[in-house]
């Protein structure tokens, strides 16, 4: 048996981290057992490099005057760990507030030694708030975990964003490696604080490489789909609780696995999160009046309401931390998406939710209706989870918090959602399952065209269709605006390629693609129908691909391959000469970032020249049973047969 090894480092804990990292310097005193791994590394400022490092397990985490114990996730070492050492809270910090000065005993004096490890959130016990003190406004505030005392809000100097993944504050701990009879463990003893983001991701694995591979067959084939236990309870417990409010809206219950759960109050967790959104608000002015506008917005349609006093202590609450994204391919339009996966001593709401069968229509089957009859009709519902309302005696699981009128000066209050929301596993299953409910109440008021498009011709909130004549997709459009609205879903962003058809739409109602389209002067307008670019003026499907710059590297080859979007597999055969240099790597043995060799550069520098070429060719159709194994061509059929409501005789196999 070794002797036990100590090493004394300091600790700092990241809440927004979902990764684990030791020193190496620190691993390798420690003799922990090491595997080689390399990760690829985004930083606050979003660049990402690849970084050499090595997986750790076992390690065990316990504060310097404790002798409680956290067994750490798995852990990947770094050359150093990036922190402002003038950050560190110490004893003279805490005898520096009146509120704080009492604590001065229980902090660690200051050591001489390196940052060694940093926490991320997938270790929540050493996250999980313990006790808080908090002082006036704008002072630094303790906060107790298992792992001791820290001080946040203190900085003795401003934070030097010239360093890009540089990482806040850091604690005193000290690692040590003892050697139990049959496993090695490593024991940290540490105190802790909260710090900025830095995401990781491990590499590319082989199973990436068979999803590329594989990526031409990814819709479900079988006509049987199976329905666990938990799909059926979320299906009766919608079934029974759905109901229509006099204001016309549904209202669902939140489809919880058990009855509605005892939740700890994670307030404390939301307000830490806040805090964190706060900084990035108050540095990014553009990114600040667009959550603001956001939030404004759903609190000005009844989305979401602010909590009484008489509510606020409520014993069954939950709080939801928020963010906001913005849409790739609508730059300027946020989301504020809540993050019902948070968790707060080791659960979230997330974790409580059923998510319900998949309940989509498929991807190919409603882009093969769509190009099935002469006219093409799209369409979008504006806002579709939040259209579905809560049940008032869920709603208090959906809390969050935010300053009123965006006022940061301000202290934040408490609102609660009122609505199914982005960010919950439950939601998706719930707005599908509200459509199609929506439909089969239309039944007999409406035609059966109509009913069968909600039902079968939308994936999530896209509706896409196609009809033999004007006058049909005219009634449709009608007859689809008015079954929705029994609903209060509002049908918007029509486009279609049909004069006629797009004169009895109100203007207001089209997408701005085709609000001010001259049909007769010919103008190739692109709009993206499920992903796929659609040229309206000419009613075809096209590839415009912009190829981003990769390096000729493996690693390189398999992001532009994968990168190239075409559920139909109408350019199959040419993504397929991708496919082949990839798979010749992999044979090869070439390493993820060594260079394309000889034989194959030429080949891949022509292939991305035809990728370019793509937009100038008129592909409709593909050889595609030629290029696909009997059972692919069968289950195709299948497929296609089920889709299109054709009969046996009709499909040629």
């Amino acid at each position: 048996m070794e002797p036990d090894k100590e090493v004394l480092v300091y600790a700092l804990l990241d809440s927004q981290s979902d990764t684990t990292f030791i020193l190496k310097d620190a691993a390798v005193t420690l003799g922990a057992r090491k595997e080689s791994v390399k990760l690829k590394v985004s930083t606050i400022t979003s660049k990402t490099k690849v970084v050499n490092s090595q997986r750790v397990q076992g390690l065990q985490v316990r504060g310097i005057s404790s002798d409680t114990k956290i067994k750490l996730p798995t852990t990947y070492t770094r050359d150093y760990i990036p922190a402002n050492r003038s950050h560190i809270p110490t004893r003279t910090t805490a005898k520096s507030w009146p509120h704080l000065e009492h604590l001065a005993d229980e902090m660690s004096p200051e050591l001489d030694c390196e940052v060694g490890l940093l926490i991320g959130y997938n270790c929540p016990q050493a996250l999980l708030p313990r006790d808080v003190i908090s002082g006036n406004e704008n002072q630094p505030y303790a906060q107790k975990s298992v792992l001791g005392w820290s001080i946040i809000g203190y900085s003795s100097t401003g934070v030097d964003y010239d360093h890009e993944d540089e990482i806040g504050v850091s604690h005193r701990i000290i690692i040590k490696k003892v050697q139990p009879a049959t496993k090695a463990f490593t024991e940290l003893k540490s105190e802790v604080h909260f710090v900025y983001r830095t995401q990781v991701k491990e590499m590319i694995t082989p199973a990436d490489i068979l999803k590329v591979f594989e990526a031409d067959f990814t819709e479900k084939f079988s006509e049987e789909v199976l329905i666990s236990q938990e799909d059926i309870k979320f299906l009766v417990k919608l079934k029974e609780g759905i109901k229509q409010k006099p204001n016309g809206h549904y209202e669902m219950p939140l489809p919880f696995k058990e009855e509605k759960p005892s939740l700890p109050n994670n307030k404390v967790c939301a307000q830490h999160r806040l805090r964190c959104l706060g900084k990035r608000l108050k540095k990014d002015n553009q990114y600040h009046k667009d959550y603001v506008a956001f939030m404004e917005d759903i609190i000005t349609r009844g989305d979401a309401e602010k909590v009484p006093e008489s509510e606020l202590n409520d014993r069954t609450t939950w709080y939801i931390p928020h963010h906001g994204v913005y849409h790739p391919q609508k730059p300027g339009k946020i989301r504020v998406v809540f993050d019902c996966s948070a968790k707060f001593q080791n659960t979230s709401l997330n974790e409580h939710l059923l998510t319900g069968p998949d309940l989509t229509n498929t991807l190919v089957g409603v882009l093969c209706r769509f190009r099935k009859g002469r006219v093409a009709i799209m369409c979008d519902v504006e806002r579709m989870f939040h259209q579905f309302h809560v049940a008032p005696s869920d709603q208090d699981y959906l809390r969050f918090l935010w300053w009123e009128r965006g006022d940061m000066e301000a202290p934040p209050s408490v609102f609660r959602m009122k609505v199914h929301l982005f960010g919950a596993a439950s939601s998706p299953g719930c707005a599908n399952f509200g459509l199609k409910h929506l439909a089969a109440e239309g039944e007999g008021k409406f035609s059966e065209a109509t009913v069968r498009f909600i039902q079968r011709n939308f994936y999530v909130d896209d509706g896409l269709t196609s009809l033999d004549s004007e006058e049909e997709a005219i009634e449709l459009v009608r007859e689809a605006r008015d079954l929705c609205n029994t609903g209060k879903l509002h049908l918007h962003k029509f486009i279609t390629s049909n004069k006629k058809v797009l004169a009895t739409i109100p203007k207001q109602e089209l997408a701005e693609v085709v609000a001010d389209l001259d049909m007769a002067l010919g103008e190739h307008k692109m709009e993206r129908a499920l992903g796929v670019q659609w040229c309206i003026s000419s009613d075809k499907f096209q590839f415009k691909v912009r190829v981003k710059d990769h390096p000729f590297t493996r690693r390189g080859v398999l992001s532009t391959v994968a990168s190239i979007f075409d559920p139909l597999g109408f350019v199959a055969p040419i993504i397929l000469k991708g496919k082949q240099i990839l798979q010749r790597m992999c044979q090869d043995k070439v390493g993820w970032d060594e260079q394309l060799p000889d034989d194959l550069r030429p080949r891949w520098e022509a292939w991305l020249q035809d990728l370019h070429n793509l937009s100038l060719t008129k592909l409709t159709t593909i050889p595609r049973l030629e290029l696909s194994a009997a059972v692919v061509a069968t289950r195709s059929s299948d497929l296609l047969r089920r889709e299109m409501k054709m009969e046996e005789s009709s499909v040629l196999v």
